[in-house]
């Protein structure tokens, strides 16, 4: 875990460096690994033991934050898009954007997560980078995938709850 840590710290070394930034944005909808620019800040990192899930999980990660480096991220994914839900009247599309990416594959992640960022950057929502990659590297176990979209799923609906929506009492229901 220290490893992690340090790496999110690398990068967030980077946020002042337009050309890192540049470097590993080019990663964005490529393959994990398959960009040489990012190697010079991403190789380092990266040690034989953790594995191409480790591998491509940095990677991805280190494209996603060029992307949206903006700091202050508290939370996992599901609080991120509940701050995102809070901030307009019609949720249905954000529902919809965040259970996509819950239902998302591990080879496909990737793709979904581009899009999530993407969708954050736009409502000026930060990302709590240490975590994001924690997450991602629990999502190629299926168990503790399984945890993580609960997790999830949890910080985003709970909110609904704690402030009396969607319920049956809410709605008049009983």
């Amino acid at each position: 875990m220290e490893q992690t840590e340090s790496f999110i710290s690398f990068l967030e070394g980077l946020r002042e460096d337009r050309g890192a930034l540049a470097a590993l944005r080019r990663g964005l909808g490529q393959p994990p690994g398959s960009v040489p620019d990012m190697y010079r800040y991403v190789v380092p990192w990266i040690s034989p033991k953790m594995g191409a899930l480790g591998e491509a999980a940095r990677y991805i990660i280190a494209a996603l934050f060029a992307y949206h480096p903006q700091a202050g991220g508290e939370g996992n994914m599901g609080q991120h898009f509940a701050r995102a839900r809070d901030a307009q009247s019609d949720d249905t599309a954000i529902e919809r954007r965040f259970t996509a990416l819950l239902a998302a594959h591990p080879d496909d992640l990737d793709v979904h997560l581009r899009q999530a960022i993407g969708f954050l950057k736009s409502k000026e929502i930060a990302v709590n980078w240490h975590r994001l990659l924690g997450d991602v590297l629990a999502w190629g176990n299926p168990d503790r995938r399984a945890q993580v979209k609960k997790e999830w799923a949890r910080a985003f609906w709970s909110r609904q709850i704690e402030k009396g929506e969607n319920t049956k009492e809410a709605q008049g229901v009983h």
